[in-house]
């Protein structure tokens, strides 16, 4: 029984090889030209793959055993076959594809492909080319105190205040920073009156160039200093505009981070809106929130959108329980307002924002005040008037105490057809109004609402009412 089993095992594999081998001989081979447009079909006969190894191509190098095709894809194998014009078989293996580029390699050697330079991605091309073209007009700005040794000394001590970033704002010369890197922190500090020394270095440079300061905005936490054209190259920023920002773009950050100049950082517009605290402790409206990381030393330099145009000023970051350094919320004060106070400074000077004259009463006091009438005091109630001001103009009238309580002043409800709900409503507005452009205003006489007027007036600037 077993000699009768193996038999016939024997003659079923006998038969099932014979069968195989019949089917493979008379299967017709379809062969494809690589080196062809259309592949056109031939006859088997036309070529044959090899079954031997041939001598190795002079196109290898000939100390690696497989003569170094082990590296090359399969792709690789067919291009370098098309090139010599080879027929080959659209199926066949890689070791088949080999043995055939050994055999035909002595005849015909070439160049193995050389695979193709590796390149940046698009948007990687795009940051380097933003970065190597912004970066020659971002400033390292360094403050310094000057204090004479002695009472009796003429030399000078000078100590390092702060550091920060800059950018340049004109080929005049002037640079844009924020102020508490000028004042060394937020205004009204100790020591804010000393003298100071301010230099700035611009990328490429290994001096730095003292500037002067030319004025300042604390409550915009804004300061525009001045060097001389001719000692350094200056590039100035390209302005873009923040009305149109929407939160998700894109933005990057150039700015020296403890003190390591001219680094880059990215990220995106995480909100807009934001109000935040100013050096001069108003808040600054409609500021940009970015999760770029903004750490010390970066304030004042310039946020940019995708194509390099400055969008906002770098000023401050949230910092939880005192921690100095990113934690993806930074803030940067927006480029229209920059460059309206910027622009106001440059042109007339420190002190010159447009002003109405006239001191409003805080809206905590208005609130009360509001709540023992038991109505609502929605607007700007004026405290007092400067003498000879555009509201003294207007004969607008302010609070006064009498034997039974306050006289209400007139209240401000409408500046240019917006609604005025707080102080910081009438201010903005009328400080960020153009020169000598009339302003209209909307009042409540005595806070009666049965008693509204319609107001224009041209504001003064800020220095023309001190000096009354």
């Amino acid at each position: 029984m077993v000699r009768r089993g193996l038999a016939t095992c024997f003659a079923l594999l006998t038969r099932r090889h014979a069968v195989a081998s019949y089917f493979h001989s008379s299967r017709p081979l379809t062969l494809y030209r690589a080196a062809s447009t259309l592949a056109m079909p031939v006859r088997a006969n036309t070529a044959v793959i090899p079954n031997r190894r041939a001598g190795l191509p002079l196109a290898f190098d000939s100390g690696a055993s497989d003569g170094g095709m082990a590296s090359l894809s399969i792709d690789e194998i067919k291009q370098l076959l098309g090139q010599r014009g080879v027929i080959y078989q659209e199926d066949a293996t890689l070791v088949e594809l080999m043995q055939l580029l050994q055999q035909r390699g002595a005849q015909y050697p070439l160049e193995v492909p050389t695979p193709p330079e590796r390149k940046l991605f698009p948007r990687e091309m795009d940051r380097v080319e933003v970065f190597e073209r912004v970066s020659p007009s971002v400033a390292f700005i360094q403050t310094s105190i000057v204090r004479p040794q002695s009472m009796f000394s003429l030399q000078q001590n000078t100590y390092p205040l702060g550091a920060g970033s800059g950018f340049v704002w004109d080929n005049k010369g002037h640079v844009i920073t924020n102020y508490h890197v000028v004042n060394g922190g937020p205004a009204g500090r100790p020591g804010g009156d000393l003298p100071r020394k301010v230099t700035v270095k611009l990328a490429g440079m290994d001096d730095c160039v003292e500037a002067k300061v030319v004025g300042w905005e604390a409550d915009k936490d804004l300061c525009v200093l001045k060097v001389d054209p001719a000692l350094l190259p200056l590039a100035p920023i390209e302005v873009g505009t923040s009305s149109d920002l929407r939160v998700g773009q894109s933005v990057l950050a150039i700015g020296n981070p403890f003190g390591l100049d001219f680094t880059l950082t990215t990220g995106i517009v995480s909100a807009i809106g934001r109000d935040v605290d100013g050096a001069g402790g108003r808040p600054i409206k409609d500021c940009i929130q970015t999760d770029a990381a903004i750490n010390p030393g970066n304030s004042g330099g310039p946020l940019l959108d995708s194509h390099g145009r400055l969008i906002g000023m770098n000023t401050m970051i949230y910092a939880p329980n005192g921690i100095g350094g990113n934690v993806g919320i930074g803030f940067a004060i927006p480029v229209d307002t920059v460059a309206r106070h910027a622009d106001q400074i440059i042109k007339y000077g420190q002190n010159a924002r447009p002003s109405l004259g006239v001191s409003i009463l805080p809206d905590g006091i208005r609130k009360q005040y509001a709540q023992s009438l038991r109505r609502p005091l929605e607007g700007a109630i004026i405290a007092d008037v400067v003498p000879g001001s555009p509201a003294d103009t207007l004969k607008l009238a302010p609070c006064e105490r009498k034997r039974a309580g306050v006289l209400l002043g007139d209240m401000i409800t409408a500046v240019n057809g917006n609604a005025v709900k707080k102080n910081e409503d009438l201010l903005c507005a009328v400080e960020e109004s153009d020169q000598d452009q009339p302003i209209r205003i909307t009042v409540q006489r005595n806070c009666d609402p049965n008693r509204v007027e319609e107001l224009e007036f041209i504001p003064v600037q800020r220095k023309a009412l001190r000096n009354q």
